[in-house]
């Protein structure tokens, strides 16, 4: 098998190998992004080429590369050229993977080369070091750890290219004067002791997508073709996943019905040593059902209508008393309450009285949507919180006003609640963060301008930043955790997966190291 270029397709790359081994020469393998190629890069590679008779270097594809906002600097096409076009380097193939256990398995190299500073393997932020480990060993290679000298891309692009937007790069810069990569992930990994207990609606948001043909030519209706759906954990449920991969010990209270196939549902989500939710016969589960046209690759989902599946009235007294006792018998054990209020009954105003007197630290995010627009205003349904969240629609009904001076409606609830955290997310356009006093505000720019669907963001931010507000960290670092979330969750279809610690940790130390 030949090939007239140094880039080899994936698909064809594992025979290719396969046939030099056969011929008697020794594959030594490198594996990385490879955005932006320095000295240090070089020597890796010359002393890796030393190693062995044939240098492949596989690259991961700009898709899967998750180093964080404005990454990959260079497409792919760029990246293999460059790479390519060094003497030491034999061949390059592009891994269409995030991690580089399908690179080793498509190479099986004799040696696989990593920096020297893996030698302690708890630098690698993913966890994924252990795996490479374990799969080269597998194949019959062994692992070398090679690099005389050292060199960052990330500082080099951070300091020197305009991979990210002016005023997210002089925000980084800010931060990274109080907070280097390494303290970042250090108060990220801080969040895994605490105990944290989730109340709120239980919401399943089903995903339905059609193509639309058109109109009926009878009576002008919307005409769509059925092509597939899939159901979500969403509402408190989402909150409770995101959270989960931060810390240990973290427990649901929420309601819902006993159709036949919520409790198989639940499994897929909460495990039973975590599940507090309340079942009863009486009630409908939510499901939030959305219709929407095909995903394409980059661009933001187009919806088209919804059909929500829930009760007309607020759970019976005697319901209420179940959810309230449940509460009642735990809350005290808990760091954090996060309550997560979606106007659909569960928070009865037993409960809501409870939280805030009980709670150790309460997290509040008050919901305005289609099912209860104007009535689940925070400042009319809470009287405190340590910390809250709300978006643009939300403070404009707290406010009451069309016309609102944001900074200055957002203190004047932070005042009201007694809360030490304040957080408003106005989506493309900036987060605003203010304290309790007459402190500076911290308003931060959007992190991430690639955008798939919007659902499930301001959840996504809520439940990091309030992870650090229970750690009573300083205002700005806790809209920069919120961002890192929020920025993730629009990459995300809804919430068909919960945010990544891993993926939060190499993105914040990313933008930091300058």
């Amino acid at each position: 098998m030949m090939f007239s270029s140094k880039i080899i397709p994936y698909e064809k790359a594992e025979r290719f190998f396969s046939d030099i081994k056969a011929s008697g020469k020794r594959v030594v393998q490198c594996h990385g992004t490879f955005d932006l190629i320095h000295p240090g890069h070089i020597y890796h590679l010359e002393e890796a080429r030393g190693l062995g008779d044939i240098l492949v270097v596989t690259i991961t594809a700009e898709k899967y590369v998750r180093k964080g906002p404005g990454r990959p600097y260079f497409n792919d096409q760029h990246r293999a050229k460059a790479i390519s076009a060094l003497g030491c380097v034999d061949y390059v193939v592009l891994i269409p993977y995030p991690a580089a256990v399908e690179a080793i398995s498509c190479v099986k190299p004799g040696i696989y080369c990593k920096g020297r500073e893996y030698i302690d393997q708890d630098v690698d932020v993913a966890g994924d070091i252990k795996d490479d480990v374990a799969t080269v060993e597998k194949y019959g290679g062994q692992v070398r750890y090679i690099g005389s000298v050292v060199f960052s891309s990330t500082k080099l692009l951070n300091n020197y290219f305009d991979h990210v937007e002016v005023p997210v790069k002089e925000f980084c810069q800010k931060l990274h004067q109080n907070y280097t990569p390494d303290k970042f992930r250090s108060i990220v990994d801080s969040f895994q002791k605490l105990r944290v207990l989730v109340i709120g609606d239980i919401i399943f948001d089903r995903y339905t997508f059609a193509s639309v043909q058109g109109l009926t030519t009878k009576n002008r209706i919307l005409s769509t073709r059925f092509i597939e759906e899939n159901t979500q954990a969403g509402g408190s449920l989402a909150v409770y996943k995101h959270i989960k991969q931060f810390c240990n010990n973290v427990k649901l209270v929420g309601l819902v019905g006993k159709e036949s196939w919520v409790n198989d549902e639940l499994r897929l989500h909460i495990d039973k040593k975590s599940d507090l939710i309340v079942r009863d016969s009486k009630v409908t589960t939510i499901i939030k059902q959305r219709f929407l046209q095909p995903a394409v690759p980059g661009k933001e989902l187009i919806k088209l209508f919804s059909v929500n599946y829930i009760d007309h009235d607020a759970p019976s007294a005697v319901i209420s008393r179940q959810v309230v006792s449940k509460v009642a018998k735990v809350i005290r054990d808990y760091d954090l309450v996060v309550v997560t209020d979606f106007g659909h009954g569960l928070m009865s105003e037993e409960l809501r009285e409870l939280v805030q007197k009980q709670a150790n630290f309460l997290a509040v995010n008050c919901q305005t949507n289609s099912n209860n627009y104007g009535f689940n205003i925070l400042d009319r349904r809470y009287h405190h919180a340590d910390c809250f969240s709300l978006d643009q629609s939300e403070i404009h009904l707290a406010a009451a006003s069309t016309h609102v001076d944001y900074e200055g409606a957002l203190r004047t609830l932070v005042d009201k609640l007694g809360s030490g955290y304040g957080w408003l997310t106005r989506g493309a356009v900036e987060t605003i963060s203010v304290t309790a006093g007459r402190s500076k505000s911290c308003i931060i720019p959007p992190l991430e301008r690639t955008v798939i669907d919007t659902i499930g963001a301001g959840d996504a931010f809520f439940s990091v930043a309030s992870l650090a507000a229970c750690k009573k960290l300083p205002l700005e670092i806790t809209a920069f955790l919120g961002q890192l979330a929020g920025g993730q969750a629009v990459k995300i279809l809804g919430n068909t997966e919960p945010i990544s610690k891993p993926l939060l940790v190499k993105s914040g130390m990313s933008l930091l190291n300058f």
